[in-house]
């Protein structure tokens, strides 16, 4: 999948905000089957964006990894929850 090397987030506790370490990313909502429409995000030079499905907003932290996530509940990675 072309979209494999997006970075996943997913809020399933509903929080107000998620730090990450990518400006570049998809909001699935809730993790599967109560997500919603799987959202590209983009920063660009911005260091927060707010989904516009959930509302979750999200912060950038340049000392994560692309893929990690404070909580580390919302990273949601879809190759792994496909197996």
């Amino acid at each position: 999948m072309a979209d494999a090397a997006v970075p996943h987030f997913a809020n399933d506790g509903g929080i107000d905000k998620i730090r990450i370490g990518a400006r570049e990313f998809m909001c699935v909502g809730a993790k599967p089957p109560f997500d919603h429409p799987h959202v590209y995000l983009d920063m660009g030079g911005d260091a927060e964006k707010l989904c516009p499905w959930c509302g979750t907003l999200y912060v950038y932290d340049e000392s994560l990894k692309p893929t990690q996530a404070v909580p580390a509940e919302a990273e949601w990675h879809p190759a792994a929850a496909a197996e």
